[in-house]
């Protein structure tokens, strides 16, 4: 039975993820003493899983553009004093090899696992005691923060919330950063599922579940937010990188564009063969551009049935704007369960961009996916946890 007792410490970090450990390690090497506290087994469950198991820890294009958050401003701070370089140093540092795979994208080439045990030994370097299998019952304050925890009581001039969002449960995730903040005052921006698969229930459009795994390249658009990547049919709906980007844009009731030939001009492409005159019918010619089943499911909604010659030239252009602005109308999404991240979170209107910590509750932190900020697929959000992490860290050690 584990020994319970009081202990105190400069900081407690709450949460072992990302954020969490990238704040006990920069806090710590200011010469803090600094505490982690996770309710998992082991730290960094969520990275562990991540990019295939790779973890796709940041991206080369960082930029607060590439970020959601209903105070649109706030990472510029974290962010530019943060960048993708720094983490290539760490990595660098503890000979990770890495690769860039798409897009500015930067994984690991060995294991997501390479990851936590750099981070681990950078807090065993810097003297962070990381302790796991630890729940956290209680928060509260006075001259300093106390922490009552299945371990024990602790307590310390700061405290750090790590604890993430709702997405991926069964990383163990909780809406106990929520509950804490509301407790000191702090607003909480509702928290939906973001980078989440959509589904489709209207009648109009079944036809998307009979396509279940077919992939290609597409644009999406969702008012003026336009993604082009892959997009994968599911026995449920949609998904792929270029469907989860826009999801995190998506508004229910709103329809989803979707290009299938972006790039091309399909009208002219199909005119051509309908000047060669063969008998070429509308999925067969289709099938030169699309996978066969979509080919014929796109050929029976909008083309006669009847060879390519023997079309109007309003039947060519009709096909062709089909498959070049094709509107889907999701009635939800597959949730938290399948979500990569959190939407919305603690907000960021009640915290300091510099530091992290909340405007009218000294010595509270709030970092990392708890808070709202939500940034593209494609290692945006793990940098947003070192950017963040590392924000409240250089301020911590800064206190003296």
């Amino acid at each position: 039975m584990r020994e319970r007792t009081a202990r105190s410490a400069d900081v407690i970090v709450i949460g072992g993820g990302a954020a969490g450990l990238m704040a006990a390690i920069t806090a710590a090497r200011g010469g803090r003493q600094v505490v982690v506290l996770d309710h998992n087994a082991e730290v960094g469950r969520k990275i562990l899983i991540s990019g295939g198991g790779r973890c796709n820890f940041t991206n080369l294009d960082i930029r607060p553009e590439c970020y959601l958050s209903q105070n649109r401003r706030f990472p510029y701070s974290a962010l530019s004093r943060y960048k993708p370089a720094d983490f290539l140093e760490l990595l660098k540092k503890h000979h990770i090899p890495w690769h860039e795979k798409k897009l500015g994208q930067l994984f690991c080439d060995n294991s997501a696992r390479d990851i936590v045990t750099m981070l681990l030994a950078e807090c065993a370097q810097a003297h962070v005691r990381v302790m796991t299998d630890v729940k956290v019952t209680s928060v509260r304050r006075s001259d300093q923060f106390s922490v009552e925890t299945s371990a024990g009581n602790f307590s310390a001039r700061a405290v750090v919330l790590a604890t993430g969002g709702l997405s991926v449960p069964k990383t163990g995730a909780t809406g106990f950063a929520y509950d804490i903040a509301r407790q000191f005052g702090l607003s909480v921006i509702q928290p939906t599922p973001g980078l989440v698969p959509l589904v489709f229930g209207a009648e109009s459009d079944r036809w998307v579940h009979t396509l279940a795994g077919i992939s290609l390249p597409v644009r999406v658009s969702c008012g003026k937010r336009v993604f082009e990547e892959a997009l994968l049919f599911t026995h449920r709906g949609l998904s792929g990188p270029a469907l989860l980007q826009i999801s995190s844009y998506w508004q229910p009731g709103e329809a989803i564009r979707i290009d299938l030939l972006p790039g091309q001009n399909f009208e002219q492409l199909l005119g051509d063969i309908k000047k060669a005159k063969g008998k070429m019918r509308g999925p067969a010619a289709l099938s030169r551009w699309l996978p066969q089943r979509l080919a014929h499911e796109m050929a029976g909604q909008y083309a006669p049935d009847r060879p390519l010659v023997e079309w109007s030239d309003k039947a060519v252009r009709h096909i062709a704007q089909s498959c070049h602005r094709m509107d889907v109308h999701p009635t939800g999404t597959e949730g938290f369960a399948k979500a990569e991240v959190t939407l919305g979170g603690i907000d960021t209107r009640s915290l300091s961009s510099r530091t992290m910590q909340a405007e009218k509750v000294p010595g509270l932190y709030v970092i990392g996916e708890a808070a709202d900020v939500t940034g593209w697929l494609g290692g945006y959000n793990f940098h947003w946890a070192w950017a963040s992490g590392h924000a409240a860290g250089m301020a911590l050690a800064e206190e003296g």
